[in-house]
């Protein structure tokens, strides 16, 4: 990884999340967006918005909206890393070597207007984000980003799933303060990262035997204390054991045959490490699903995942799943009654 590049990648991006910051005044979310995004941007969003094209659908259609329903917003980053993709077991090496910025953390504002048929409540509301900027030129050419919606949802006092088994609303930032990677990283601690998520995701994620929990051997990859933060609907999980029977097992239950695809990105900096994943793992709906029986159907998870590792193990696990458009594919709209 040319850490130059990466450097320069990653105070671009940053530049542009203080200059949205600042968003306020007439045209002030175009001249943010001038300056980072390529004309011709590719951004991948959560349902119901989706996928739009260009710089100007992406600042009209995603962010003016947003800051007319919870502006001014100010965000808190808890993780912010940069690196060099390789995030494929196809062997097409054309989608690895790509240069990417990441964050998540929160977006907090006062829900003041309606946001996605979603009624504001007038009070202040913390919006849990995650972005991926694909970067060439120094400028985004592709961005994945998902908002948690069912936890807004929540915050407005409105319980479109059963309750949570997990724990919710907890998703802070790294216990050890240390997420935001505005410095250079060791590039031998950086790869040997990268080659352990590898094959956490590949090796031990996608060999479970569809009976067997053990058979993934998620114990060697994942600290008796793993802190697991799951989204709206699933909740965090306080240790591994919890992980296992609050998440893991149901997850499993409903979708035994899933298996982690080509991602779109992975990437490590330092300990920590992410990748988005626009069906990023494909399954069947073959069991009953947070109150949603089993369909039969095809199902594809779109999803954003940042890894803390700790020697040989992961430590803390940040998770976003687009709710919305799995249970979408299961057959119910969850925002159609609120």
């Amino acid at each position: 990884m040319d850490q130059t590049v990466n450097q320069a990648n990653k105070l671009a991006v940053w530049t542009y999340w203080q200059a949205l910051d600042s968003s306020q005044e007439p045209g002030a979310v175009a001249r943010a967006g001038e300056a980072l995004l390529s004309e011709d941007v590719i951004w991948h969003g959560p349902d119901p918005i989706n996928e739009l094209h260009g710089r100007q659908a992406l600042l009209q259609e995603f962010w003016q909206p947003l800051c007319d329903s919870f502006g001014p917003l100010r965000r808190e980053t808890h993780l912010f890393i940069g690196g060099e993709s390789n995030g494929r077991i196809d062997g097409d090496v054309s989608k690895d070597g790509r240069y990417w910025v990441s964050g998540t953390g929160y977006l907090h504002g006062e829900f003041r207007a309606d946001y996605l048929g979603i009624p504001a409540n007038g009070k202040t509301v913390r919006i849990r984000w995650g972005e991926f900027y694909r970067m060439e030129g120094g400028r985004a050419v592709e961005i994945y980003c998902l908002l948690d919606l069912v936890d807004l949802l929540q915050q407005a006092g409105i319980q479109v799933l059963p309750p949570s088994r997990g724990k919710d609303h907890l998703y802070p930032a790294p216990a050890a303060a240390d997420g935001v990677l505005l410095e250079a990283k060791d590039s031998a601690h950086s790869a040997a990262t990268l080659a352990h998520i590898r094959a956490f995701i590949f090796d031990g994620l996608n060999a479970f035997d569809q009976e067997d929990l053990t058979s993934m051997g998620m114990a060697d990859y994942f600290h008796p204390n793993l802190k697991w933060y799951g989204p709206g609907g699933i909740g965090a999980c306080l240790s591994f054991s919890e992980f296992e029977t609050l998440h893991q097992q149901p997850w499993l239950h409903a979708f035994p045959d899933r298996q982690v695809q080509n991602l779109d990105a992975l990437i490590a900096e330092g300990a920590y490490s992410g990748g988005p994943g626009w069906a990023g793992v494909r399954a069947t709906h073959s069991g009953d699903y947070l109150g949603t029986p089993a369909s039969g159907r095809p199902i594809a998870v779109n999803g954003l995942d940042w890894w803390k590792r700790e020697g040989d193990q992961l430590i803390e696990n940040w998770v976003f799943v687009d709710m919305i458009h799995l249970f979408r594919q299961m057959g119910v709209d969850l925002l159609a009654n609120i």
